[in-house]
Order: C-alpha cells, then structure tokens, then sequence
C-alpha cells in the first residue's frame, strides 16, 4: 500500500469521488457515469476487495491510517491513499464518517439476465424497488437464505448505491445481479429458462407459500414489488402463481425486505 497523501482541503479535486455522498440525485448522475461505487467501513471495503473490485483510491481518517493495512487484501492495493481529519472528511462527503474509511472503486460491466439465470435455481425479481435500504437489505437476505441471483426492473435503484451497499454489509458483492428489460416482456425469457413465476402479493386467493406445489419449488422466481404500491398489474398478470405470506392479527402486509427474507426462507427450506 502506498504512503498516505494527506488533504486538507475539501475542494481538492483527488476527492472529486467523495463529494457530496448524501446527495442522491448528484450521485445517480455521478457515479455510474464514471463507472464508480463507494465502500463504506472496514467490513464492506474488505468484501469488495474479495470479490475481486479494484479500488481507485481509499480516503480515511489520518488517526485511522495505521489501521487501514490490518484490513484483508488492503496491503496488496495498488490506489493511493488519501488521509483527512474528520473536519475535511464531513466537508467532503456531507456526513460525519464514523465508520473513518471510504473507498472508490471501479465498477463491473453487468452480466447478460440469461447468463444469470443459466447459473442460477432460486433468483428474486425486483420490480420498482428505489429505496435503498429496502435494495441492501433485500441482497443481503439473499445471500443469508439461499437465493442464487436477483434480476431487476429497468427502474430499480442502483445495488452500488452506497446505502444499498452499506445495508448489504457487502453482499451485493457477493449475489449475482442484472438488469431484466423490456419489462414485464422479459419475464417471458424467466419462462423460457426453466422457472416458475411466483408474484408475492397480500390479495384475497393467493397460495400461502407453504403451501407451495413442489414443482413451483423446483425453480423460482421471486417477483417483489416496491414498498406501498407492490407488484404491477402487469408484472401479476405475468406470473404463474400468486402466492402470499399468511399474516395475523389484522396486519396486511410486511416490509419489502422483510418479506422477502420470509419468502427466500421458506422456498430454501428442505
């Protein structure tokens, strides 16, 4: 790892990456047109490095620097290290970096959907899911329960947002991911590849997931629709099955992610 670089001044441009990291719209503009994410803590910077990203450069906190080469992977990084007090660090991003490390890393070209699904038995699909925490932590309980892939809409958030990132703690790292267009058209490609389309939905008729036939089990796709509005007429009308979480005590419904984690559970359970 290369010496530190000390910055002490938030407008230098080396922190052009780092600017504004709050700020959702200027980052939507900046980061994938630059073919750039943000790491987010030693755990998420670690992972990243194990799933083979390559880093542009790390920004830290300069009391934090000796730390930085006890993080795995992180001695063999060839990016410069940039070290700020937490005054330059909060100027810089908009928040108090308490976690003390960042990093930049170059993003990857997104597989082909059909490549994906070659690969893949059990894969959640996504379908207008913009809030990122809801994205980070419906990827991390993929990872946790089984799910081989997760496909999303053309209007999903971005799973490199660094909340979506952070919420994962990395493991949208470790799911593989792509983009699922013309949408719902391509859901017919799902079809075609071997799985039945299971649409997640609290309407009146549909099976509860434990009740699930066998076969349907044998290759799913998880259709999730966004928070409040759910599944699209569309996206329901086509699936091969509506099937539902049975609730109690006059509750509707969960949290996206929550019900995914629920759903991934029961289509892994042996």
């Amino acid at each position: 790892m290369p010496d530190p670089i000390a910055i002490t001044d938030p407008a230098d441009e080396r922190l052009a990456d780092y600017r504004a990291l709050t700020d959702v719209d200027l980052r939507t503009r900046w980061e994938p047109p630059h073919g750039l994410f943000i790491a987010e803590g030693e755990l998420v910077l670690g992972r990243a490095l194990r799933a083979g990203y390559r880093p542009r450069s790390l920004l830290v906190d300069a009391k934090r620097v000796d730390d930085v080469n006890r993080i795995d992977r992180v001695p063999d990084v060839d990016a410069p290290l940039y070290a700020a007090t937490q005054d330059v660090l909060e100027a810089t991003t908009g928040f108090h970096v308490h976690r003390g490390i960042l990093a930049s890393f170059h993003r990857r070209p997104l597989p082909d959907a059909g490549e994906v699904l070659a690969a893949a038995t059990r894969v959640a699909i996504l379908e207008d899911v913009n809030n990122h925490t809801n994205l980070g932590a419906v990827f991390r309980g993929a990872a946790a329960l089984g799910m081989d892939a997760v496909l999303l809409s053309p209007s999903c958030a971005d799973p490199l947002y660094r909340r979506s990132v952070r919420v994962s703690m990395g493991e949208v790292f470790a799911v593989p991911y792509a983009r699922l267009a013309p949408w719902p058209g391509a859901l017919d490609e799902v079809r075609a590849a071997g799985y039945t389309l299971l649409a997640l939905t609290p309407a009146h008729g549909a099976v509860p997931l434990q009740r699930l036939p066998a076969a349907a089990r044998r290759r799913p796709a998880l259709l999730l629709g966004a928070e409040g509005p759910g599944l699209s007429r569309a996206a329901l009308a086509a699936s091969d099955l509506r099937v539902a979480i049975p609730m109690r005590n006059g509750v509707d419904s969960l949290n996206v992610a929550a019900a995914a984690a629920v759903a991934f559970w029961e289509l892994n359970r042996d």
